[in-house]
């Protein structure tokens, strides 16, 4: 008997469940205080607390949650996305334990986990990198001359940043001294890491990322791309597949990218691979993702492959069941994050949720944890819900994610779900015309 604990809450827990079902493994949830009567508890075969509900007492403490797994002969842990999902010390005592861990090895997460050391990997492999440096900045001083030297604007980042923490866009040399230890100190703080690096900013690029699984025998297949340029504060909102932006060549140019980076890198498991691109189709490598991201269901659209499922086979040393020229895209896929916030201030909107109805429609996909009486704690990040619609086309993917969101109800705390509607509308959107400023011009109109 394979069990499978899911460290991890929400929908992500949600979602890995639902294939746990399907492949027959046991399941096994864990949760925190606040967390006690969540879908995911309700729906795994066994169910363990953990003391407290702060993250670093719960769901980021590895050590407990690994005895939890021995001592309930658990086979593999999922960590899903965030938490631990990239945490190499983690993945390594998972080893010790002789617990899998099903993601990739940790080798790749220490090497993608810090964007310096990231950056030197892209300038050996001859991937464009955003113009900057590809050292840790000891001192103000010195970041002064490297944005000199590049020319303002500049993006200061935390090398170990993720999530959009640790990166600000530096206007002058005023506010490079006055950001400058601010964060470092935040750095320090989030990722145990104070090292920063400077890029030029690109004010208006894309945001466009390959998704890529590799299994232990070398086999490496490119599953498209999805455009993540909808953003709010470095926060992605709406993602979609195809991009309705990047040309064939470009696609050509980001897999020849993307299986590069994989191959020498002899990744395992499934990853994605972000860049920047601007314009004029210029191509920047950003980041690596070693993990299941958050819109992993819009490539699931577009491909009919279900990415957890393949997690799981891979970290169980099958091969890949599909050979990369043997891929197929079919149809438009688009998601949409919904949010317990103020619509218009972004506040977020803790509370009970009194009723909530996602009606079943043919062609849209709910990914949720949230059900009647359903309490939005605090503590933790405020995703409810994704809605994922695909279609044969993107405009009809659009109008039917329109039509589908205004028939959602959630009733005793605020949404979003008026924002993504109007972002659904607007002139931009709808011709595919968009670029990662799209979410802060659009509120400088309202």
């Amino acid at each position: 008997m394979i069990k499978i604990l899911i460290a991890n809450r929400g929908e992500i827990a949600c979602r890995i469940i639902q294939t746990c079902k399907k492949m027959r493994y046991q399941t096994v949830a864990i949760y925190s205080e606040a967390d006690k009567e969540s879908l995911h508890v309700k729906l795994s075969d066994e169910a363990f607390p953990l003391k407290g509900n702060h993250t670093k007492d719960t769901y980021l403490n590895g050590e407990y949650i690994i005895q939890l797994a021995k001592e309930n002969n658990v086979t593999a842990i999922h960590p899903g996305y965030g938490f631990l999902s990239e945490n190499s010390d983690f993945a390594k005592k998972c080893a010790e334990a002789g617990i899998l861990f099903v993601g990739p090895k940790p080798e790749h997460l220490e090497m993608m986990g810090e964007k310096i050391r990231a950056r030197q990997l892209m300038e050996q492999l001859n991937i464009p990198v955003i113009k900057g440096n590809s050292h840790p900045i000891q001192s103000v001083e010195e970041a002064k001359e490297i944005a000199f030297d590049i020319g303002y604007p500049v993006m200061l980042k935390a090398s170990s940043g993720g999530g959009g923490i640790g990166m600000k866009l530096i206007e002058n040399q005023e506010q490079l001294e006055k950001e400058f230890v601010a964060t470092q100190t935040r750095a320090l703080q989030f990722f145990a890491n104070d090292d920063v690096f400077i890029e030029k900013a690109i004010l208006k690029p894309r945001h466009i990322e390959a998704q890529i699984a590799a299994d232990t025998l070398g086999n490496i297949v490119f599953l498209f791309e999805r455009d993540c340029s909808i953003q709010r504060r470095n926060q992605k909102v709406v993602e979609e597949a195809p991009s309705p932006f990047l040309s064939s060549h470009g696609r050509k140019k980001l897999e020849e990218y993307a299986l590069t980076i994989a191959k020498k890198m002899k990744y395992i498991n499934v990853g994605t691979i972000e860049f920047l691109v601007d314009e004029n189709e210029n191509i920047y490598f950003l980041e690596m993702n070693t993990r299941l991201q958050v819109e992993h269901g819009v490539t699931e659209g577009i491909t009919g492959i279900d990415l957890v499922e393949w997690q799981f086979r891979i970290t169980f040393g099958e091969i890949l069941p599909i050979r990369p020229h043997h891929v197929e895209m079919n149809g438009h896929s688009i998601e949409v994050r919904v949010y317990a916030e103020d619509p218009k201030t972004f506040f977020p909107s803790p509370g009970t949720v009194q009723h909530c109805s996602f009606p079943e429609v043919e062609g849209v996909r709910v990914d949720t944890h949230l059900y009647d009486g359903w309490v939005v704690s605090p503590f933790y990040d405020p995703l409810l819900a994704k809605v994922i619609v695909t279609s044969k086309t993107r405009k009809d993917a659009v109008q039917q994610l329109q039509s589908y969101l205004s028939s959602v109800r959630i009733e005793g705390i605020k949404t979003n779900v008026p924002f993504l509607i109007d972002i659904l509308s607007t002139k931009g959107f709808q011709e595919g015309d968009y670029a990662t400023n799209f979410i802060s011009e659009y509120q400088k109109v309202k």
